[in-house]
């Protein structure tokens, strides 16, 4: 094909998970290192699983992810439609050619039946294998079966295809991830392309949309290898170019075991929504089985793409380290313009009243608390003394701090002096050096002098600069909160 022409196609039966959305981005990165076509296909065979909700998240994802593709449902293309529910009508002609060449044939096996062949091999310990016994049935043993109401299933005929392409039973391919795989195509079974309802198969639709479609190559999980023997033989049978085959590891938790929910954040929204930045978790994902030629991680999605080599992706499973994750994301967020990282933290700060707070306050107060910050999210529980007119105290920053013979001291002179100070942050910070002199020279360290201030202002012995913490809060408030400290 002169063309490189990929393709990712989620089935909408969930969330876009955070695998699909690698196997995306390699697919986008290859197409885009080879001037090719990035296609998206919506598999929505299974009506049961399938809602518009799992549609419209695999747009929003991929579009969030800056995975924009040249071909889709919502963009179209010269070879749509790209929604295979509506591609319906297109497989019955293909099903025939197959039966016409002799490489399909009618099988009218009951559930019943087929689960009994299942039960024998496993009686005689033997991987199962379809017994084709409908193979070679006649047109009157055809019509009998029809007359007792069974509706034939369409099954694809591996020995007949294997035999007419390839010098024995052994199928070969080169992967362009794993190197040369391999199959007895004895061990197969005749599979079915078309059920007895008349919807193909998803080895069987596959096939026919990747060959309408023109692509080149497929790059996928490698949870697909068992399906590739099968559909090459498929483009085979049908007279196509076959494309190219690349497999991706697995993603593993850090334990190794699958990814899962109970390992954290799965799908993309899930991860958009705890507050991580997008940038941040493509240039993640991108590093799962692939290196840098230069060593230098923190890449832009174009510098990866002129950098890629599919030939270099790892072929063994990768695992998702979430620490890795958070500090990528960590770094993602310093690097954000103030003004851009305002309004990306507005979502996580609804529960307070931004209105207390003028711009200037809000920029300085996402100034002196962002740096610390791994997600977005992390601002919501980094900010709470900035808002109302009384702070929550635990119970032990009570008593270890607030309480204390020292402390009280602090805070009955800071309320009576700070009524004097001007409330910027340049004088704050000199009345504070001054302040806490004094009291060194009564014994309190300089640090202990601060904690009583902060943990009476703030409830916290830890935080945001002090001086830009007192101004941002302002006169009246920090007053009236050291004054509550009070015994």
């Amino acid at each position: 094909m002169e063309e490189v022409r990929v393709r990712i196609a989620p089935s909408p039966s969930g969330n876009l998970h955070v695998g699909t959305a690698r196997t995306a981005l390699f697919n986008y990165l290859f197409a885009k290192k080879n001037n090719g076509k990035f296609v998206l296909r919506i598999e929505d065979t299974d009506a049961e699983r399938t809602s518009q909700e799992y549609i419209d998240n695999i747009f929003d994802s991929l579009k969030a992810l800056g995975l924009n593709w040249d071909e889709g449902p919502d963009v179209g293309g010269p070879y749509g439609p790209y929604t295979q529910s509506e591609r319906f009508d297109i497989y019955p002609k293909y099903v025939q050619e197959l039966l016409d060449k002799g490489f399909a044939y009618e099988c009218f096996c009951t559930p019943e039946e087929l689960e009994a062949e299942k039960e024998e091999a496993s009686a005689n310990k033997k991987p199962y294998v379809y017994t084709k016994k409908c193979e070679n049935l006649t047109d009157e043993e055809k019509a009998k079966l029809r007359a007792e109401g069974r509706k034939p299933a369409i099954r694809f005929n591996i020995a007949k295809a294997q035999k007419a392409f390839h010098k024995d039973s052994m199928l070969v391919f080169d992967d362009l991830v794993k190197g040369e795989l391999h199959v007895d195509t004895d061990l197969l079974g005749d599979f079915v392309i078309l059920k007895s309802n008349g919807t193909p198969t998803y080895n069987f639709a596959v096939v026919i949309d990747d060959m309408l479609m023109k692509i080149s190559h497929v790059i996928r999980g490698e949870d697909h290898i068992s399906n590739t023997f099968k559909q090459i033989l498929i483009f085979e049978a049908l007279g196509a170019e076959v494309p190219k085959f690349g497999h991706l590891g697995m993603i593993l938790a850090p334990d190794r075991s699958k990814l899962s929910k109970r390992h954290g954040a799965t799908a993309v929204s899930e991860f958009v929504e705890k507050g991580y930045l997008t940038d941040a978790l493509i240039n993640f994902v991108a590093l799962l089985g692939w290196a840098p030629s230069d060593g230098q991680e923190v890449k832009s999605v174009d510098a990866i793409a002129q950098d890629f080599r599919i030939n270099e992706i790892s072929s063994s499973n990768s695992i998702f380290e979430y620490d890795k994750l958070n500090w990528m994301n960590s770094h993602y967020i310093k690097m954000l313009p103030i003004e851009e990282l305002k309004e990306r933290l507005k979502p996580y700060l609804t529960k307070y009243d931004l209105t207390e707070l003028s711009d200037t306050e809000y920029t300085r107060m996402v100034e002196i608390t962002y740096e610390p910050l791994t997600l977005l999210s992390d601002i919501t529980d980094a900010v709470p003394y900035f808002f109302g007119d009384s702070v929550e105290i635990d119970e032990q920053t009570q008593t270890e701090v607030i309480d204390t013979e020292a402390s009280q001291d602090v805070l009955k002179a800071f309320v009576e002096q700070a009524q004097d100070w001007t409330w910027t942050e340049e004088n704050l910070h000199e009345k504070l050096e001054v302040f806490r002199g004094e009291f060194k020279e009564k014994g309190i360290k300089p640090k202990a002098t601060m904690w009583a201030i902060r943990a009476a202002i703030t409830g916290r012995t830890r935080g945001a600069d002090m001086t830009a913490t007192l101004a941002i809060i302002g006169k009246d408030k920090a007053i009236k909160r050291a004054k509550a400290a009070i015994k």
